[in-house]
């Protein structure tokens, strides 16, 4: 078999955490290289519920997630992601036959989970049905948080890691060193890597009614804000600030109705986050992967917080923000003020710290993808050898 027109899977689904916006930034960046594959966006909770039928009976993951960010409501962190692992383990069974009709009628070439807690089902049933299709997972952490979170032990997939700390993690799992391979970082869309040859941060700013040379920061939380803005705001009424609220259309009108001492820009949904964050000098915003290595690749050093709100699978990324220099780590949001200061006073030192960081690793994925396929392929093709060259023997003479 060619690997031209393989069936590729992304799989992902929308309970926050960046994994769409992961699946979607490498299904671009695999058509951009030129690979001439079939990539097929799988989003899990349509396999497992394609009829909605449990996301109207209930409350979903996604619902509940969006909920808990914008109104700060949470069961403890913890106690949550193990409730749902829970769930998961005890509906093992069931999730398993129903992914092995999903690949059985699908029949993918390749497999990239970008999701967490599933991949032991997802592996499972791959390799019931579809034994020589290779399995990768890319985690969009900069860290696993065992147990079955990322990495399930003996699995033989391949590992896909944005960190060292998550190589090591995968090595001591009892990953060959084979199986696992570091990329540069966390996936990024390919367009915050392209900037126009005419963007100017200064006419930006004032076209947005900021003033150009004044020290600005970028606030967001996610794609639907989150309740904590309000104070943050209220505490840094003289800096000046840029705040992204995504679809959360309330709680952009009570910052605009929030009195202020510096302009503010308040923005609800906007494509253009790349954009945006090129106007600011420095982030604000939850340790979350996927917007803190948004900020840090356009130059911004990073403000977040690491407390019991924190989720689990997140506060590695406040130790690497610690180690390498790149932001303060705050126990809450309540000495913002405070920490500003001291930020603004060594915004040279931080910037270049955060310059030195090189994400590549969406453009890094294709080509490892590719290999991993091959050798697949190249696999299947010496297991038939033999069988091939047996048949052919048998054959009557002509």
């Amino acid at each position: 078999m060619s690997l031209r027109g393989a069936r590729v899977d992304l799989v992902y689904f929308n309970a926050g955490g960046g994994h769409r916006a992961s699946a979607l930034a490498l299904q671009q960046a695999i058509a951009e290289c030129g690979l001439d594959w079939q990539v097929r966006m799988v989003n899990l909770s349509e396999v497992l519920d394609p009829g909605g039928t449990l996301r109207r009976r209930t409350f979903s993951p996604e619902d509940y997630y969006n909920l808990r960010l914008a109104h700060g409501l949470t069961l403890g962190m913890r106690t949550e992601l193990r409730v749902l692992q829970g769930l998961i383990r005890l509906l093992q069974p069931t999730l398993v036959r129903m992914l092995r009709e999903h690949w059985q009628r699908s029949q993918p070439d390749l497999v990239v989970s970008l999701i967490p807690n599933f991949n032991r089902a997802l592996y499972t049933s791959l390799r019931a049905c579809l034994p020589a299709v290779p399995y990768v997972t890319v985690l969009t952490d900069l860290a696993d948080h065992p147990p079955h979170f990322w990495i399930e032990p003996g699995q033989r997939q391949h590992l896909v890691c944005g960190s060292e700390h998550a190589v090591q993690q995968a090595l001591a799992a009892g990953y060959a060193p084979q199986q696992v391979h570091a990329t540069s970082g966390m996936i990024l869309r390919p367009e915050f890597y392209r900037v126009a040859d005419d963007f100017d941060v200064e006419r930006e700013r004032l076209r947005h009614g900021l003033e150009p040379g004044r020290p600005t920061a970028v606030v967001m939380f996610g794609g639907h804000g989150a309740r904590s803005m309000l104070s943050i705001a209220e505490r840094l009424d003289d800096l000046q600030l840029i705040l992204l609220c995504g679809h959360n259309q309330r709680l952009a009108q009570r910052l605009r109705e929030q009195p202020a001492r510096a302009p503010r820009l308040v923005l609800g949904y906007t494509t253009q986050v790349a954009e945006v964050l090129r106007m600011g000098d420095f982030f604000i915003g939850k340790p979350g992967p996927g917007s803190l290595s948004e900020a840090l690749h356009l130059g911004l050093p990073v403000v977040v917080t690491r407390n019991a709100w924190t989720m689990p699978q997140e506060r590695y990324n406040t130790q690497w923000v610690r180690e390498r220099g790149l932001g303060l780590v705050l126990p809450s949001f309540r000495s913002i003020a405070d920490a500003v200061p001291r930020l603004l006073a060594d915004l040279p030192g931080y910037r270049a710290r955060v310059a030195a960081l090189r994400n590549r690793a969406v453009f890094e994925l294709p080509p490892l993808l590719e290999r991993i396929l091959q050798q697949a392929l190249d696999e299947a093709d010496a297991a038939m050898a033999p069988v091939l060259s047996s048949a052919a023997r048998a054959a009557p003479a002509r």
